[in-house]
């Protein structure tokens, strides 16, 4: 993860990386005044500062503040990268030891939480180049590797490595080539439990057309 060089040039970034990512971005002066995840990252940036001092009433006051107008809740000490971009943000969750990596998208009702069984690092770790499609759960202390998109609705409950497309409940590793799948699209994801049927149902046809061979032969025989 990158050191911040500074929240103006911060500031820049995120404006630049929401028009290059969002084509319903009319102008840098609408993202800038009316994007509610740009917003909720430009409050964290505060919070996190402040939290770090050690005044964790004031952090969680920014913080708190910023959920009621966004409805985006990111706790003051979760570690954020460069250029996040938070894509309508309602219902967005990051909890306290959450880690998110540089040039990370997600959207609406995203979670990064914990199961509630763990202590210390609660909270998942996203790495750098991620997606995270709408109302997506990602729950527990462990990494979502570089370059790895997330399909919406999917519950991640297990680490996923590097260069992959995640998808379902419990969520399952659908594509892995060691080359990034760019923006998945969120309707048309893969569904490996409908794969798994149709590989099972191949399976019955061909022992039925076996036991049916059998019987014949049986048959014949007698």
């Amino acid at each position: 993860m990158s050191t911040n060089p500074g929240y103006f040039y911060l500031l820049k970034e995120d404006l630049m990386c929401i028009k290059a990512r969002d084509p319903a971005a009319a102008s840098l002066f609408e993202i800038f005044l009316l994007y509610p995840g740009l917003k909720a990252v430009r409050a964290h940036r505060l919070a996190y500062a402040l939290h770090s001092r050690g005044f964790s009433f004031a952090a969680r006051f920014i913080s708190q503040r910023c959920a009621k107008k966004t409805n985006i809740e990111i706790h003051p000490a979760a570690t954020i990268g460069r250029r996040f971009f938070i894509d309508h943000g309602t219902g967005v969750v990051i909890g306290e030891t959450a880690e998110i990596g540089d040039d990370v998208t997600i959207y609406q009702g995203v979670t990064l939480g914990g199961t509630g069984k763990d202590v210390g690092k609660r909270h998942p770790t996203i790495g750098n180049h991620v997606m995270i499609g709408a109302g997506a759960k990602i729950l527990g202390p462990f990494k979502i590797g570089d370059n790895t998109n997330i399909a919406a609705g999917s519950v991640v409950l297990n680490e996923i490595p590097e260069n992959c497309t995640a998808v379902g409940s419990p969520a399952r590793v659908v594509k892995q080539n060691g080359i990034r799948v760019d923006y998945l699209d969120q309707i048309n994801v893969p569904d490996p439990i409908m794969h798994e049927m149709k590989r099972l149902e191949d399976e019955i046809k061909e022992l039925k057309e076996e036991i049916k061979k059998l019987k014949e032969e049986k048959n014949e025989s007698i």
